[in-house]
C-alpha cells in the first residue's frame, strides 16, 4: 500500500521520546506501563519463514488482511506488491512492469497455530511462483494509482473482498479515494469478479464515510465497518443480510440510536477519529468485539474493546508504537486470537513486509468489555 508516504518518499516521522505504552480498560486513561507487542514471524519478503521472494516473487508487500473461508483456511491479502526488479519506494512510478508492481495479491494458509507463525500453504498465481494481482488497476497517479484490499468475508463458500480505488497519495496518512468497491470469488480466490453496482463513490467533498470498509460475518448479518479515505475519519457501521451483501439497497446504517435504511450519510460515527485502517472481529472467548486501528498522529496501533458492535466503544490500548516498530502501520487481527491474547498482522514501511505479531490485553480492559 503506497500510502505511508507521500509521492516523494516521505517516511512517517519516528518518534524520538519513548512513548510510554499503556493498555487502558474502557472509561479509564491508562493503566500501568506494559510491554508492547512481540513480533512472532516475518511472514513476507525474502527473509521471511513464507521466503515469499523466491517462491512467489514477492519481495515487498504489506497489510495482511485475513479472515476464514469455508474451508477453515486462512485468506490474508496483501496491499501493492512487489517482485524482484523493485529497488525501493519510488522505483515502481517510473515503470510498474520492471518493479512487478501489482496492486493486490493473496495468500492462503491452513495453519491455525499463529503462536508459532503463520506459514502459507500458497498464493493465488498466474504462473508457476508467481503471486497473482486479483484485481487490476490502472496505476496512474490522479486518476487511479491502485486497488488496494481492506477487508473479506466468506458467505456460504463464497469470498467477498472489500478494497478502495485510491486516486491520488498526499501526505502521510492522507489520500483521495475513488470509490470502494466490492469484488467475489467462487474457487477459493483464483478469481475475481468485480460488482460496479456494489461501489460507493466518493463524494465531491472526499467525505463519503464507507471508503475502507472491514466486514465481520454474525448473527446472519454482514457487519460493515466503514471510514472515510485516509487516516483521520471517524469510524462508522453498517449491517446487511447476509445473502444480500451485495444488494446497495439492503443496507441499514447505524443513526446513534438506531438501524435505518438509507443511504450512507445517515450513519453516525461508532468511534472518533483519528482511526485508520480498521480491522474488527467478534471474540468467542471473550464475548467481546475486537477494533484494531492505527491512530495516525500517536503513531500508535490500538486495540478497543465493546459488548456491541455499535459500541460504546472501550478507550484505545496502544499494543504497537513507533518507539519500538518505527513507520508501523496497518494492524489486521488474526481469526485464531482467543481470549486476551490477540494475534495481527502489522507492516512497518521502512522493511516494507508484513509481521505477525502478538501482544495480550490486560485483565481489567477484559473484565470491563464483558460486564453488562
Amino acid at each position: 500500500m503506497l500510502s505511508h508516504r507521500d509521492r516523494a518518499g516521505t517516511i512517517l516521522t519516528v518518534l524520538i521520546a519513548a512513548v510510554t505504552v499503556g493498555l487502558a480498560p474502557p472509561g479509564t486513561a491508562e493503566t500501568e506501563p506494559q510491554r508492547q507487542a512481540n513480533r512472532v514471524a516475518v511472514l513476507t519478503g525474502a527473509q521471511s519463514i513464507n521466503a515469499t521472494e523466491a517462491r512467489y516473487q514477492v519481495k515487498g508487500t504489506d497489510l495482511g488482511i485475513m479472515w476464514t473461508d469455508e474451508r477453515g483456511r486462512i485468506l490474508a491479502a496483501f496491499g501493492d506488491t512487489f517482485g524482484l526488479g523493485w529497488a525501493g519506494h519510488g522505483s515502481e512510478v517510473g515503470d510498474p512492469a520492471a518493479s512487478d508492481w501489482r496492486s493486490n495479491t493473496l495468500a492462503r494458509s491452513s495453519d491455525h497455530n499463529p503462536a508459532g507463525g503463520m506459514s502459507f500453504t500458497d498464493f493465488v498465481s498466474d504462473r508457476a511462483g508467481h503471486a497473482k494481482e486479483l484485481l487490476p488497476s490502472l496505476k496512474q497517479d490522479g486518476v487511479e494509482v491502485s486497488k488496494i484490499p481492506t477487508g473479506g468475508v466468506n458467505v456460504g463458500g463464497r469470498n467477498y473482498l472489500a478494497y478502495m480505488s485510491v486516486r491520488h497519495f498526499g501526505r502521510p496518512g492522507q489520500w483521495i479515494t475513488n470509490y470502494s468497491g466490492v469484488a467475489y470469488s467462487d474457487d477459493g480466490g483464483q478469481t475475481w469478479v468485480d460488482v460496479p453496482t456494489a461501489a460507493r463513490p466518493n463524494t465531491p467533498g472526499l467525505d463519503e464515510k464507507f471508503q475502507m470498509i472491514t466486514y465481520v460475518r454474525q448473527n446472519g448479518f454482514v457487519y460493515a465497518f466503514g471510514t472515510p479515505n485516509g487516516r483521520f475519519g471517524d469510524a462508522h457501521l453498517a449491517r446487511v443480510p447476509e445473502q444480500r451483501l451485495l444488494d446497495m439497497s439492503a443496507y441499514e446504517y447505524w443513526t446513534g440510536t438506531a438501524w435505518q435504511r438509507g443511504t450512507s450519510a445517515i450513519a453516525a460515527p461508532i468511534a472518533a477519529g483519528p482511526v485508520g485502517e480498521l480491522s474488527v472481529r467478534y471474540d468467542q472467548t471473550l464475548t467481546s468485539w475486537e477494533m484494531m486501528y492505527l491512530d495516525e498522529p500517536r503513531e500508535a496501533i490500538v486495540v478497543r474493546l465493546a459488548r456491541q458492535p455499535t459500541g460504546p466503544w472501550g478507550a484505545a490500548m496502544p499494543v504497537a508504537t513507533s518507539s519500538q516498530y518505527p513507520t508501523l502501520y496497518g494492524g489486521f487481527l488474526n481469526p485464531d486470537s482467543h481470549g486476551p491474547d490477540i494475534y495481527f498482522t502489522m507492516t512497518q514501511y521502512d522493511r516494507y513486509n508484513v509481521s505477525l505479531m502478538h501482544a495480550t490485553l490486560p485483565a481489567g480492559a477484559v473484565t470491563s468489555a464483558q460486564a453488562p
